[in-house]
Formats: C-alpha cells, sequence, structure tokens
C-alpha cells in the first residue's frame, strides 16, 4: 500500500513465476493478437504510448477503456483502468512487471489508484478487484499462454 495525503492506496497485487525468460514472456504483451490470448478476447488496443483501448472485463459484464500509460519491451506495460459506466472519474491503473528470476521470469500485476477514481464506494471496487484477481487466473491464463509457445503472430495492415 501506498500514501497519498494521509490517505491509504490500497495496491492489488498478485505475482506469479513462468518458466521462460523475460524476452519469451514479453512475446505475449507484444501484439494484439497476443494480448486477446490472455488478457481479454474482446481486446482492441493500439499498443504504443497514449494509445486507447477498449475490452470487455473478465467478469464478462464491465466495459474496460483506456490508454497505454507505459511500454518497456521486456519489462513493463502500465494502463490507465476505467470501468465504463461505472461513475468513475478518473482511471485506477494496472501495472504489469516482468522480472527475470531464477526459475525464468517473475509476473507482477497491480492494479492501484482507486482512492483517486472519484467514487465514495472506492474501498468496495478494491475489495472487488482483490477477491476478482484470485477468481479470474489472469496470471495463470498468461503462463499457460507461454507454455504453448505458441505465440499469435502481429497481423499487419500494410499491402
Amino acid at each position: 500500500m501506498s500514501e497519498m495525503l494521509g490517505v491509504i492506496m490500497p495496491e492489488i497485487v498478485k505475482s506469479i513465476e513462468i518458466a521462460a525468460p523475460p524476452s519469451r514472456v514479453w512475446q505475449w504483451f507484444a501484439s494484439q493478437q497476443a494480448l486477446r490470448r490472455w488478457l481479454s478476447p474482446t481486446l482492441e488496443i493500439d499498443l504504443q504510448p497514449a494509445g486507447a483501448y477498449r475490452m470487455l472485463g473478465a467478469d464478462g459484464d464491465t466495459w474496460i477503456s483506456g490508454q497505454v500509460l507505459e511500454l518497456v519491451p521486456e519489462g513493463r506495460l502500465v494502463l490507465s483502468w476505467l470501468e465504463e459506466d461505472a461513475g468513475w472519474v478518473h482511471p485506477g491503473r494496472l501495472v504489469v512487471e516482468l522480472t527475470a528470476a531464477s526459475g525464468g521470469t517473475r509476473v507482477t500485476l497491480a492494479h492501484d489508484g482507486f482512492a483517486g477514481i472519484g467514487t465514495p464506494t472506492w474501498q468496495r471496487t478494491a475489495e472487488a478487484y482483490r477477491r476478482g484477481l484470485d477468481r479470474h487466473h489472469v496470471l495463470e491464463d498468461l503462463a499457460a499462454a507461454v507454455a504453448t509457445g505458441d505465440v499469435p503472430a502481429a497481423v499487419t495492415t500494410d499491402a
């Protein structure tokens, strides 16, 4: 947890170790097609800094949208994270970090910024994300995708 102006800012964090080097794990972040395999099959993303994205959340009901805030190959992907039609005034963030580990790559997924979304029920939202991270198995889906070794090719629009 971090602190901002005396308010405890919850971070929802989960990590997994994947038996592959960061360069191989990163292949699953490097294209919309690869991200669709483990993050959301509905993902539409302009995968560059300030690029927009939109996808159906893991609950199957909530549309999520935002922008790519940071993209560091083999290092991290940071997205602004806004639940559409939920009354959020400001987005939170989704941070996915890759770090080399003795067994391959440690992948850490963190949601933060809940206190800043501008709703009086932000603490309930944070708790729902805490429960959802365990229920939806996003990191396990990434590990399973990496284990296949079958990275989807990026679709190019060049003629």
